[in-house]
């Protein structure tokens, strides 16, 4: 068994103990390193892994998490959205996710490629638009994730919790036509093959040409309601 699983199972083991329920913190990695009988190196692993997965998460200063990195504040969350309309933040996006698909190609680790990869045949495999609502918001955020810049993921975080809201989540549904569907999908498998490939260049422009069919899609879509 390679060490990366073996800490994986011991890892999961823990997680499943009562001790350790949703929002609990971990112990330090020394000490997990000691509980776990791991190495240093093979801990780290099998946390990448796991963080990957959504099953813990980190907070620079504070330690490691049980469960799913909690959503912004629902008050800062309605601040925003009383502030902004979807053509700003799809503009924000066009700015922000390129920079983060290129980063990624850069950063990304192993277990980070792979889980991408996972989402994206999940997205693919979806038959109405809520599941590739749910699978398409992992996929963007799993890549905000492997850029790997803390700043950059909590303006990605401001944006992307307005999905979650109604009237955002029916302008996307009604714009998501089947030829939109398929062209969104050969995007995503083409930006998430550039980061699996560490090319830079070809995830920003890739993810670039995205938004941009996206931002077309959802304001045509609203110009048309009214």
């Amino acid at each position: 068994m390679r060490r990366r699983d073996r800490a994986l199972n011991k890892l999961s083991g823990l997680l499943q103990n009562a001790d350790y329920p949703p929002n609990s913190r971990l112990p330090p990695e020394r000490a997990l390193c000691a509980m776990l009988s791991l190495s240093r190196s093979a801990l780290r692993e099998g946390l990448e892994v796991l963080e990957a997965e959504g099953r813990i998460w980190r907070h620079v200063g504070q330690g490691t998490f049980v469960g799913s990195r909690p959503a912004p504040e629902p008050a800062t969350l309605s601040l925003i959205s009383a502030r902004t309309s979807p053509s700003e933040v799809l503009e924000t996006r066009l700015l922000v996710e390129p920079l983060l698909a290129r980063l990624a190609a850069l950063r990304a680790t192993e277990a980070e490629i792979a889980q991408m990869q996972r989402l994206l045949e999940k997205s693919e495999a979806a038959h109405d638009a809520k599941t590739w609502e749910l699978w398409d918001g992992r996929l963007h955020r799993a890549i905000a994730e492997a850029a790997h810049n803390g700043l950059l993921l909590s303006i990605f975080d401001a944006f992307n919790a307005m999905r979650s809201q109604a009237r955002w989540s029916a302008l996307r549904q009604a714009a998501l036509t089947p030829e939109r569907h398929a062209a969104y999908c050969a995007h995503h498998r083409a930006y998430v093959d550039a980061i699996a490939a560490r090319d830079p260049n070809r995830a920003e422009t890739v993810m670039r040409r995205h938004i941009t069919a996206v931002r077309e899609g959802l304001l045509g879509s609203a110009e048309a309601a009214e």
